[in-house]
């Protein structure tokens, strides 16, 4: 397994400088992007494991370019900003990123931060492709879902949405999240969705009140609990 791909999203020569030398020093590899045209062609071209994005580009705002790269991808996102107000803080997780770091920072905090979101995006051990729970199986790389031994046929936007949920159980996958890999980032703000497709997804899951699989996580999104959490 090569180096992790860290794509720095950030005009400032003196924090380009900081962050380069201190994920190049602990083995990492740093793409450096310096506007948002140049941010989403490293994306597409280096697949980074890790994106640290400054709210405030040369030639577009951050959040914007946070909803292009949603769009784009799951990669984990850290916004890393001197924009300190509780309302962008909000907005940016809204959004779709993993967490939020002001400036000026502390250099061991946000190498830790770092970390931290890098666990939660590739947990240690092997994938898992089947998911158990009592009554439901899902399985991931077959695309199929069992509920008490017997498939039930999805529609696209169902398994979409479970998919989603189902690549990160035990993870609250927000709002914004769900709604711009499902429907596109125009829809990122339309909630009443979310509450309709979930709702027909429970009902072909089985999933009654009270919802032990699928759960809801007021004002943030939905949450699959993790399979022995279910079954215990």
């Amino acid at each position: 397994m090569g180096p992790r791909v860290m794509l720095l999203v950030d005009a400032d020569p003196a924090v380009q400088r900081a962050l380069h030398a201190a994920l190049t020093s602990r083995g990492d590899r740093v793409v450096i992007a310096s506007t948002g045209r140049e941010a989403l062609a490293a994306l597409d071209r280096h697949e980074p494991d890790l994106v640290l994005l400054d709210v405030v580009l040369p030639d577009r705002n951050g959040f914007d370019l946070l909803r292009d790269i949603r769009n784009r991808s799951m990669v984990p996102v850290i916004l890393v900003s001197s924009r300190i107000a509780p309302e962008d803080r909000i907005l940016g997780l809204e959004l779709g990123a993993d967490d939020y770091v002001t400036k000026p920072f502390h250099l061991d905090e946000l190498l830790a931060r770092i970390n931290a979101v890098l666990r939660r995006a590739c947990p240690t051990g092997p994938l898992r492709t089947v998911l158990h729970y009592d009554r439901v199986t899902i399985d991931l790389q077959n695309r199929r879902v069992y509920v008490d031994g017997r498939e039930v046929r999805l529609s696209r936007t169902e398994w979409t949405l479970l998919e989603l949920l189902a690549r990160n159980p035990g993870r609250v996958v927000r709002h914004t999240e769900l709604l711009s890999h499902v429907w596109g980032p125009e829809f990122a703000r339309e909630t009443y969705y979310l509450r309709t497709w979930v709702s027909r997804l429970r009902t072909k899951l089985g999933d009654a009140e009270p919802y032990r699989l699928i759960v809801t996580r007021p004002g943030l999104g939905y949450q699959l609990l993790e399979p022995q959490a279910v079954s215990a």
